[in-house]
């Protein structure tokens, strides 16, 4: 009875109603993800639950794991973790691409502690802060065969006093010995594989995590300026991992692809613990993930050689796989998802007409765990992300001037918001004596979950999505919607990509700009664009002022769309024009305060600033000045 209640039947849109007449917590969903995994080898002890590529150009040569194999590695990685003192409160970082130990690694701070996921790519000091801020003083890192770039860091991180323990893992399948690592006084530095290899397999000895403890605590935003971190929750990450694993399209036969880096949600949520729940076998797609450029010539290779039926991945992904020929049989590929930035149709019906696969599209944030909404191939809705999944809501609000929110009807326009189990448990603000503080900053209302996201919901929940509330242009007191703009420019045959932005303009405030890239061998112009997206958007003050030809969009490691770059590079752009007379200027620089671009002129005295001031005044936007010493 257990199990028939724990897969209702999910397989149209229709199927929403009837899941939701039974509560979610009769449902007998596992107390904690490390119950989900010891559940996946009870069942499955013997079937293979990952195969890890130790790179792209390898991918013949997998280190594999059963399930049990891997909740014995767990237990010992945790045993370990438990060991070294940390507790049910403490944070454990994990920074490192992917590899077979940090699948591993990750499991077992959620079920020693709480897993606190870093981006190697972010500065030392954002590292440095997120760490204090995290309370973590265990670090699990990629030692200096893996990524000697991610191990400088760390020790530069362990130089500045933070870290009591450094654990450090290696390549997938590594041949030979490891490197020696150095003696540090007052710090705990090994690998961990060896540390961990004399710990119990059989179970762990500290305490289990419940439904209500953190599981993991996830740093968002973009490359610069100070992340925060979101608390997730055992029961946020069970939850949405059922959610996905409750359709109807994955099966126990269902092969994944991981090529996301896990301290992305969707690395975690979707192809490391959604899997668990039906024994799928996941394969693990090397350090480099999609950004290894030995992977894409191989890419169809891979497919057929292990049967692949599900992926995730970002729009640029599947618009540079369509430039590689189909050369292996690929009938097994049926769900490719795609999520984390808007998929512009181009992009969709050119993977689609290439490979004779359906792209699953996807809409959610780390702040509701992962996934709060996922499309139906037999069933499209144009313009829609999906229909909501079971047991989360979703609305469409508008805000008072006073704060207060009030709920639209469906099919109106405004703020979406979200309400259900995967909506998080808050942001880290600091730790008191009882563990890490959280607070909803502003997002948080009665349960409801504010995205910062614009859109409308219809009456079958299906969510459709027209924007950023924060990415607004407003000119001259007009609000302008930067996907008009870009749906513009995308309609045009030779671009693949747009971003529309706003630049500083002293009389309108800000006026939309755009950047673009485009297909190869195209030969539109600058002006050309410009041109085609002024005859076709539907309001003319979203005509763009310039269209900026660029090799590839910015992005963030995880190939989400850095928006932010580009707002910094018009800011640029506009402030070398405007100040281009004063000859006392020195430089421009764009730094993000906070979350806001911040222009930074530096001039050559405190005279200079007078001028500087006369025009900079003229704008809406943050700005100071420096005197070179």
């Amino acid at each position: 009875m257990t199990e028939q209640l724990l897969w209702p039947p999910y397989a149209t849109p229709g199927d929403l109603a009837a899941i939701e007449a039974v509560p979610l917590q009769e449902r007998g969903l596992p107390e904690s993800t490390y119950a989900l995994l010891a559940r996946a080898a009870e069942h499955w002890p013997d079937r293979t639950a990952v195969s890890v590529l130790p790179t792209a150009a390898r991918w013949r040569e997998p280190a594999q794991r059963t399930f049990a194999q891997l909740l014995a590695d767990v237990h010992r990685y945790a045993n370990l973790l438990h060991h070294v003192g940390v507790g049910r409160g403490d944070a454990v970082a994990l920074m490192s691409p992917n590899c077979a130990e940090l699948v591993t690694a990750t499991l077992a701070a959620q079920l020693a502690g709480i897993a606190a996921p870093l981006g190697g790519g972010l500065s030392r000091q954002h590292l440095a802060e997120l760490l204090r801020r995290s309370g973590a003083r265990v670090l699990v890192t990629a030692g200096p065969d893996l990524a000697p770039g991610t191990w400088d860091t760390a020790q530069a991180l362990i130089g500045d006093g933070i870290l009591d323990t450094v654990l450090a893992i290696g390549p997938t399948a590594a041949a030979g010995g490891l490197q020696p690592l150095p003696v540090v006084d007052g710090v705990r530095i090994g690998y961990l594989a060896e540390q961990a290899a004399a710990m119990d397999p059989s179970g762990f000895g500290g305490d289990l995590p419940r439904r209500g403890d953190l599981a993991a605590i996830f740093h968002t935003g973009g490359t610069t300026g100070a992340p925060k971190l979101a608390a997730h929750t055992h029961a946020n990450e069970v939850a949405d991992a059922w959610m996905l694993a409750a359709g109807s399209m994955f099966d126990q036969q269902t092969v994944v692809l991981a090529a996301l880096p896990l301290f992305h949600v969707n690395a975690l949520v979707v192809t490391l613990l959604a899997p668990l729940f039906k024994g799928q076998h996941v394969v693990w797609a090397g350090p480099l993930g999609y950004r290894d450029p030995d992977l894409f010539p191989e890419f169809w290779q891979i497919v057929e050689h292990y049967r692949i039926a599900a992926m995730s991945a970002v729009p640029t992904v599947y618009a540079a796989l369509t430039r590689y020929p189909v050369d292996a049989d690929i009938s097994s590929l049926r769900h490719p998802m795609v999520g984390a930035s808007p998929l512009p149709a181009a992009v969709r019906d050119g993977f689609q007409a290439h490979t004779g696969a359906t792209l699953v599209e996807g809409y959610g944030l780390t702040e509701a765990t992962c996934a709060t909404a996922r499309t139906f191939p037999d069933a499209p809705r144009p313009g829609s992300v999906g229909q909501r999944l079971p047991y989360q809501h979703v609305k469409a609000i508008a805000m008072a001037t006073d704060g207060t929110w009030h709920t639209l009807p469906a099919g109106g326009t405004g703020v979406l918001a979200i309400s259900g189990p995967t909506v998080f448990a808050g942001y880290v603000t600091g730790r008191d004596s009882h563990g890490h503080v959280l607070h909803g900053l502003g997002k948080l209302t009665d349960g409801w979950l504010d995205t910062g996201d614009l859109g409308h919901v219809d009456a079958d929940g299906f969510v459709h999505l027209t924007g950023r509330a924060k990415d607004l242009i407003i000119r001259g007191g007009h609000n302008i919607d930067p996907a008009i703009v870009e749906d513009a420019l995308t309609s045009h045959p030779d671009v693949v990509a747009a971003c529309a932005v706003g630049r500083p303009d002293r009389h309108a405030g800000e006026v939309p700009v755009a950047y673009v890239t485009l297909a190869s061998g195209a030969t539109a112009t600058q002006e050309q664009l410009r041109d085609w997206a002024r005859d076709r958007v539907p309001d003319p003050t979203a005509a763009p002022k310039t269209v900026t030809i660029l090799d590839e969009l910015p992005a963030t490691a995880v190939g989400k769309l850095y928006r932010l770059a580009l707002r910094m590079d018009a800011i640029r752009a506009e402030l070398h024009t405007a100040l281009r007379d004063i000859t006392a200027v020195q430089e421009i620089d764009i730094a993000v305060e906070g979350s806001t671009p911040t222009a930074v002129i530096t001039v050559r005295s405190a005279a200079d600033e007078a001028a500087v001031k006369a025009v900079l005044d003229q704008y809406t936007i943050a700005w100071r000045t420096e005197v070179t010493p």
